[in-house]
């Protein structure tokens, strides 16, 4: 591991919408502010963060595929595809490196076909149901992990 942690930070289908999409649920709070959050967060603990967001599986999956070679863990809101891709999980699982798994609302409050997470078994942890602190709280969990 590089002196700074390095953090990949995944958003995925649908999460650039943030904001307007449906705000009883996911809230107000855009993707930019969520990312200014976590970068302010990850400056305030010695690491660097990358963000990327994508309604493509494919273009998730390269960059997953290229985080072993910068990043020493990932954070993932992986959207609807949390509950769907087996691809996403195999690639987060084939980096070995420390993924968590975050989403801004509690999945288990919701519908039943959101219960089911693919990327879950593969993660340290999941964090749900904070709105936006969702992403910090899981952001400081992969730094302590990684000692940072």
């Amino acid at each position: 591991m590089a002196d700074a942690p390095r953090i990949l930070v995944l958003h995925g289908p649908n999460l650039n919408t943030l904001g307007t999409r449906e705000p009883g649920v996911y809230g107000t709070t855009t993707l930019d502010e969520i990312n200014a959050r976590l970068a302010e967060r990850a400056k305030a603990r010695g690491a660097d963060v990358e963000f990327f967001q994508s309604n493509h599986e494919g273009s998730l999956v390269d960059r997953i595929q290229e985080a072993p070679t910068w990043a020493d863990a990932i954070l993932i809101n992986p959207g609807g595809l949390t509950h769907t891709s087996v691809s996403l999980r195999d690639a987060l699982a084939a980096t070995g490196l420390p993924v968590v798994e975050v989403h801004l609302s509690n999945v288990f409050a919701r519908e039943s076909f959101r219960h089911h997470s693919y990327v879950s078994p593969i993660a340290l942890g999941l964090v749900a149901g904070f709105g936006p602190a969702s992403y910090l709280l899981g952001l400081d969990a992969l730094l302590d992990h990684l000692g940072g």
